[in-house]
């Protein structure tokens, strides 16, 4: 949490903006904000380094972030999976934007990247508004069209970071990405996602399916709330083994994410205890159409079974022993 229905809501609101923006300003409060943000050694053409040194010192992580952030010129924000990122360059620079078509570019490419992690939020200010809680990163951004405003990255819980990482080329189209996001696997909304071999991938292996949607290498985009979802849908028990699944039951799987993700962006995603909220502070309302996750004892709204909640990871998995009976008591066809 946030999953990618939340990080989609939030690379949309803040497209309009950031494209096409200049970084005037930045203030960093909290270092520990920037721990996917590397020093680095050697000229990068954005003021730092091209080889990682290791960093003990927050302050100098902090001022190194700064200077180099500030000057940028910010290209559209992307997203795979969880992770977003808005290409950069320097100001004035005559090196590409790296707008992730896999064209050819001048130099090496950069992006900004944000991984919003539990409770990060990047919220958009006019730059005289109040003081947002837990504000641990602050940009001061100006637009030819809207003028200055200011970027608020707040996190209550300091999981999410953002840090200045090289795009890369992927392996399969050229696209670029953040060096950090490469590994990611493309998301079931993305239009080059491989239903046949994602199949391919569960299919040869023993672990339980929830397991299976949360790796990030398989798919992208997946966590807790939408694969309690995504299942419920589905009629899956979370424990049942990739291998046992047929494929035409994977098919079933998949339509159901891609439905589950486009009623929570149409909703504007789903917030517990206001720890997500879009661009402008403002929370979604998916919540309120889950019919697995967070219902632990509630009728199942399909049978009317109780909705059993069980420990899962550190965390708990929610499912209908009776809409979704475990793979011992019923095979999959």
């Amino acid at each position: 949490m946030p999953e990618l229905p939340e990080v989609e809501v939030v690379r949309a609101g803040l497209a309009p903006a950031l494209t096409g923006a200049r970084v005037i300003a930045a203030e960093v409060r909290d270092a520990r904000a920037l721990k996917r943000h590397a020093l680095l050694s050697g000229d990068d053409g954005l003021g730092g380094h091209g080889v990682t040194l290791p960093v003990e010192a927050a302050a100098e992580r902090a001022i190194d972030f700064e200077r180099r952030v500030t000057g940028l010129q910010l290209g559209a924000p992307e997203r795979r999976g969880k992770f977003m990122w808005v290409p950069v360059v320097r100001s004035g620079s005559t090196a590409g934007i790296g707008s992730g078509s896999g064209e050819a570019v001048p130099d090496e490419p950069w992006a900004l990247l944000a991984h919003l992690g539990m409770s990060g939020q990047l919220l958009l200010r006019d730059t005289a508004a109040e003081d947002d809680r837990h504000v641990r990163i602050r940009l001061w951004i100006e637009h030819p069209d809207h003028g200055e405003l200011r970027l608020d990255f707040a996190d209550q819980r300091l999981f999410g970071s953002l840090a200045l990482d090289r795009l890369t080329p992927t392996s399969d189209d050229g696209s670029l990405l953040p060096v950090q996001a490469a590994r990611i696997a493309r998301d079931p909304l993305d239009p080059h996602f491989d239903d046949a071999v994602f199949v391919s991938a569960v299919r040869s292996r023993s672990s339980g399916i929830k397991k299976l949607i949360l790796d990030q290498s398989l798919v992208s985009g997946v966590g807790n709330i939408y694969a309690d979802e995504a299942l419920w849908r589905a009629r899956l028990h979370p424990d049942t083994a990739g291998r046992a699944i047929s494929v035409r039951k994977l098919a079933s799987l998949l339509g159901a994410l891609r439905d589950v993700f486009a009623q929570a962006l149409a909703e504007g995603g789903t917030s517990f205890d206001e720890q997500y909220v879009n661009v402008n502070g403002q929370a979604g309302y998916f919540a309120h159409s889950l019919n697995a996750y967070g219902r632990g004892g509630e009728p199942c709204p399909r049978c009317g079974g109780a909705i059993r909640r069980v420990p899962f990871g550190g965390r708990s998995s929610h499912f209908c022993p009776r809409c979704q009976r475990h793979p011992r008591q019923t095979p999959q066809t």
